[in-house]
């Protein structure tokens, strides 16, 4: 980018399924060539890397209280960063880009994205019990990867040994012959919701034109993860005995991978 005389405006690191992004190297990279680092905490708040929270590493750091979230405010989100002029435009962006005047006036186009009080208060309230939450979704993490992980075939996300992630999302992959769209169907006939893991940016339609970097020599990492990739029930309030449900349902479906794998070698 710097050869053709076009560095990117900024990077956007995103921390998916609550693990952080390695945020020293990425960080480091940046601000050696003056490029702004944008960290994507959506997913990742309360996970610790290298003993700082998540969200914090970046100019700029988003975190999202959507209803699916950790915390929730059953929407909206929250800007965090140490530029103070910053966030004085992100506030006069997200609050119509309106000037101060009597009459409305608008010198540039501004959103409507402002976070209530009532809803930041619930947010607020919510925050006191963040810890707990992430020990929750740990605990249910290992639940599963106790119960499943021996089974051949069947990976879930490792952690990065510098950083606690939050297990937001517990995710795994599968190659034991099954595909993510079966398991998911499979779970959906046992009125149990889960889905593949994230569709890659590039190959959504909107981003078709789009220029991708593939990792050299071995193909689309985030393509092969996709085609191979689960997302489990992972919610805070998820009982034992519903998490035994998912349990007995993969187990037995995994199981069944295996046999006829077993099979189709021996013939």
């Amino acid at each position: 980018a710097k050869r053709n005389g076009k560095l990117p405006k900024a990077v956007i690191a995103v921390n998916l399924y609550g693990q952080s992004a390695k945020m020293d190297e990425i960080v480091s990279l940046c601000d050696a060539y003056g490029v702004p680092v944008i960290e994507d905490a959506a997913e990742s708040l309360g996970t610790v890397y290298k003993g700082k929270q998540s969200g914090t590493f970046g100019r700029f750091g988003i975190f999202s209280f959507n209803g699916n979230k950790i915390i929730t405010t059953s929407g909206g989100g929250m800007l965090v960063s140490d530029d103070e002029a910053g966030i004085e435009k992100a506030r006069f962006l997200a609050s119509q880009a309106r000037e101060p005047a009597v009459h409305y006036q608008h010198s540039e186009i501004g959103h409507n994205y402002r976070l209530s009080n009532i809803l930041a208060g619930v947010g607020i309230a919510q925050l006191e019990v963040l810890d707990e939450r992430v020990e929750k979704r740990r605990a249910i993490f290992t639940r599963y990867k106790n119960a499943l992980g021996h089974i051949d075939g069947v990976r879930f996300m490792p952690e990065y040994a510098a950083g606690v992630s939050n297990r937001w999302l517990t995710t795994l992959t599968l190659d034991n012959g099954l595909n993510p769209y079966d398991t998911v169907q499979r779970l959906a006939e046992e009125n149990i919701e889960a889905r593949p893991l994230w569709k890659p940016l590039h190959t959504q339609p909107l981003f078709a034109p789009s220029l991708f970097y593939s990792h050299e020599g071995n193909g689309s990492i985030c393509e092969d993860l996709f085609k191979r990739g689960i997302c489990l029930p992972s919610g805070s309030n998820l009982t034992e005995e519903e998490q035994d449900r998912v349990i007995d349902v993969l187990a037995h479906l995994f199981q069944t991978a295996e046999v006829k794998k077993w099979t189709a070698s021996i013939r």
